[in-house]
Formats: structure tokens, C-alpha cells, sequence
């Protein structure tokens, strides 16, 4: 495992602690890779009933991706190699959680909408502020996923219009089962709830949802080559050139 991501097992239970704090948990190339690594381990491990993925500071799930990493790879590939990544998440036979408290944008709202169940604090905020931040796009299935957790109009905000969604507006689309002070307990009593579950139900019930989404979120035919355009083109990178800068991009 990276050290950035701190791995916790108990009796049918994986929590998986983002340990960044100082960059509001932005995911590293390093991390994804333990995340892969973790997610093959899991899908054939039936003593783990339960993971939980969540931030550590109190200030962010994850922020984002770690922007430095696209510099030195060819961005649509690496993007590609993520999006793997969400898709081995979706399908574990376990139930996953994502406990969030903070922010919780881009590459860190890609992997709590593709976890089973989100649960949040008050002050915890959702998006993909991406034209505001960056000038990059989304793959298509990745926004799909997002408008199934969210519903379209509130993802058309996100990303139209790069607000960000509060918790409470969260819950109220049915994206978080619930919003409390007390994360851990409500963390607990969800775990709790679920580990004498029958783990038949659960793994039927989880190959009919990734069968269904298989068919109504795959990216269309030409999805890459759009992709491709937008980060070879002016706006991306500026976008990458003023966040390292730590400034205000001028977009075109």
C-alpha cells in the first residue's frame, strides 16, 4: 500500500483512510495504483463483507487528482487507467461506503459515486468544478454516474456552472443515505447493520445494479477523441500551468 493511504482490517471489514491532509487527500499515481492493487485482492476475498473508504484532516474526502502526475504521463491513458480503477470499484461483491467529510470534488466525487453508500457531515460539499479549476472534461461514463447518484439537473450544475452541492441538498437527491455530526457512529451502525447480511443477496443484488448501469452509462463511440482534444488543447493547459502557480486560469 502507499503510504498515503492507511489500510484498517477487522473481522468482514476493510476501511481505507486517504491520509493527504495537507493536499486535501488529492489522489496520487501511487495511491490509485494501491487502489488497484486492494480492489484486485477484494473481488475474490469473501471473508470482507464491508469496505469503507474515507479522508482523513476533517477538511476533505479528496480533493481532486494530484495535478503534477498528468505532466510527466499522456492524460486521456491515465485517465483511462482511473477510470479502470472506478469500474473494479463498482463491481466488488462487497458493499462500499464513502464516509465523507469535507470536500469531496473530481477524482474524489468519481470514487464516493461509485461506491454503494455515501455519508456525509454538515459542512461536506460535492462537484466537479473542473471548468472553473482546470478546463479538463470527464469521461462520459463518469458523468453518467454521477447524474444516477445526483439526478441530471443538480450534475448540470455541478459541472455547467461549477458549484458546488451541499450536504443537505445532497441528501435531499438521494445521493447520501444520511448527513451527521457523528460520522464514525453512523459509519459503524451501517457496518454493523450489514455484516450479518446475507452475503448471497448482497452480491446478486450488486451484479444486477453494475449490469444495469453497464448498459445505461457506457461512454459513447468517440467518447476518447474528445477526450483526447480537450487535453491537448489551450484551455487544459493553462488550467495545469495556473494551478501549479497556485493562480486564476485565463481560459480563451
Amino acid at each position: 500500500m502507499s503510504e498515503d493511504l492507511v489500510v484498517e482490517r477487522r473481522p468482514g471489514v476493510v476501511q481505507v483512510t486517504f491520509n493527504r491532509p495537507q493536499k486535501h487527500n488529492a489522489f496520487t499515481a501511487e495511491m490509485y495504483g494501491a487502489l488497484h492493487d486492494l480492489c484486485d485482492e477484494l473481488a475474490t476475498d469473501e471473508s470482507v463483507k464491508v469496505l469503507v473508504l474515507t479522508g482523513t484532516g476533517g477538511r476533505a474526502f479528496a480533493a481532486g487528482n494530484e495535478i503534477s502526475d498528468f505532466l510527466s504521463r499522456d492524460a486521456v491513458d491515465y485517465e483511462d487507467w482511473i477510470r479502470s480503477l472506478l469500474e473494479k470499484l463498482f463491481a466488488l461483491p462487497q458493499v462500499t461506503i464513502a464516509a465523507v467529510d469535507g470536500v469531496c470534488v473530481g477524482g474524489g466525487l468519481a470514487v464516493a459515486t461509485h461506491c454503494d453508500l455515501r455519508v456525509a457531515t454538515p459542512h461536506s460539499r460535492f462537484g466537479y468544478p473542473i471548468a472553473k479549476t482546470l478546463g479538463n472534461a470527464l469521461a462520459a461514463s463518469i458523468v453518467y454516474r454521477a447524474a444516477a447518484v445526483f439526478g441530471e439537473p443538480v450534475v448540470r450544475e455541478m459541472l455547467l456552472a461549477a458549484r458546488l452541492i451541499t450536504a443537505d441538498r445532497a441528501y435531499a437527491t438521494g445521493a447520501l443515505t444520511a448527513v451527521t455530526d457523528s460520522l464514525s457512529d453512523e459509519v459503524d451502525a451501517l457496518v454493523e447493520g450489514i455484516l450479518p447480511l446475507s452475503g448471497v443477496t448482497v452480491r446478486a443484488t450488486k451484479s444486477q445494479l453494475a449490469t444495469y448501469a453497464a448498459r445505461t452509462e457506457a461512454s459513447p463511440d468517440g467518447d476518447e477523441d474528445l477526450l483526447r482534444e480537450v487535453y491537448t488543447g489551450a484551455d487544459f493547459k493553462e488550467g495545469v500551468r495556473a494551478f501549479l502557480a497556485k493562480e486564476k486560469p485565463a481560459f480563451r
